[in-house]
């Protein structure tokens, strides 16, 4: 008996379109479907653009003229030799030469 009351009471307070979807959520929805397709054709199209890849084709391979070039070292060798002897991220405060003669003196 008091559900029956309860749903006459919440049948009586709802106004009648509460619920139902309008013409307002279709045109919505509609218009977004239609922006969702048009993005994806155009990115279909900008995708289609792309190269298979992006490596220079056309990149000259260097030939050394001789042996000796083949050991030269390259700009910034030193600076990775260097980083892979001490590969510690942060390092600790480092000392002046000059300072530590002055301290024993």
């Amino acid at each position: 008996m008091t559900v029956g009351v309860l749903v006459l009471a919440a049948s009586e307070q709802l106004p009648e379109d509460v619920g139902k979807s309008g013409p307002l959520g279709l045109l919505l929805t509609v218009v977004l479907l239609v922006a969702v397709l048009l993005l994806g054709r155009s990115m279909g199209k900008h995708l289609k653009r792309l190269p298979p890849s992006f490596d220079p084709a056309d990149a000259p391979v260097a030939v050394p003229d001789d042996a000796s070039e083949l050991f030269e070292p390259r700009p910034g060798e030193e600076l990775l030799d260097t980083l892979r002897r001490r590969p510690r991220a942060i390092e600790g405060p480092r000392r002046d030469p000059d300072e530590g003669s002055a301290a024993s003196s």
